[in-house]
């Protein structure tokens, strides 16, 4: 029996306020674990794809259907959907007035303290009509706070950067700001995370040990799509690779198939410019 794709992309289309489409009825699932890897020309749609995606961008027309529920409709929580979708940007987008350590701890503290916010008003509004029996909360902002910190911290240790925890980004190299922010996605919890060119704003000799923790991250069975002009890092960590030309996806297949074996002209016009 085949499962239900943790993701579900039909139709989707992006026009912006210029006039200009950008995507044009992209159509794409996503089993749970897999990892994808998108490759095309600039301006293709890849990121915008991945905006998408995450709601930083409305698509214009589409639906994108996330474990089994629609993310476009107006009743779907979209923080919750962004919580379990971490998204990696290929310049970094670290708070410059906080450490390391507050930019990694910033979006779970907030979601948990916003949730023990709303458990407090429902246990008040409870008591003030007799619901006795409703229990009150026991989490509390300092315990919360404590816990979100030490993961962080354990996060810090995982990519070897703990002794960084206190440091602004200013201080950090271009590589060690990506590990960061790759940290910063997975204190979510992620479900799926989204890697959006993660390398292309690194020096060369930065790359590598960005490249080592996707694999990493990849090896614990997260489901992923990655936009990357990495080629051999592409062949090595998707299961399936993605070729996307002038908004849509032209072709698709395992690395073996189209990096082998590429069936559209198109493709087999920019993998002879890259490989």
């Amino acid at each position: 029996m085949k499962t239900q794709p943790i993701l579900s992309i039909r139709g989707l289309t992006k026009t912006f306020s210029d006039g200009v489409t950008i995507l044009r009825g992209v159509d794409l699932e996503v089993a749970e674990g897999e990892k994808i890897a998108i490759i095309g020309p600039s301006g293709c749609g890849k990121s915008t794809l991945l905006r998408c995606i995450n709601c930083l961008v409305d698509a214009s027309e589409g639906e994108i259907v996330y474990n089994g529920e629609t993310v476009r409709s107006p009743k779907t929580d979209i923080d919750r959907y962004r919580a379990e979708i971490g998204m990696v940007f290929q310049s970094f987008n670290l708070f410059k007035n906080k450490t390391v350590l507050e930019n990694i701890m910033l979006a779970p503290l907030y979601l948990r303290l916003t949730a023990l916010k709303k458990q407090l008003r429902a246990w008040k509004r409870a008591r003030l009509f007799g619901k006795k029996n409703v229990e009150k909360p026991t989490e509390t902002k300092e315990n919360i706070r404590a816990e979100v910190k030490a993961e962080a911290l354990d996060l810090l240790a995982r990519i070897g950067l703990s002794e960084y925890a206190d440091k602004y980004p200013a201080t950090l190299s271009g590589g060690q700001k990506q590990r960061v922010a790759i940290a910063r996605a997975l204190a979510m919890h992620p479900r799926v995370m989204l890697f959006d060119e993660p390398t292309s704003a690194l020096d060369p000799e930065m790359v590598g040990e960005v490249l080592d923790l996707i694999r990493e991250v990849a090896d614990t069975g997260m489901t992923m799509l990655i936009v990357t002009h990495e080629m051999g890092f592409a062949r090595e960590v998707s299961d399936r690779v993605l070729f996307m030309y002038d908004g849509v996806i032209a072709e698709q297949g395992t690395p073996e198939e189209l990096f082998e074996n590429p069936q559209n002209p198109r493709t087999r016009q920019f993998l002879s410019c890259v490989l």
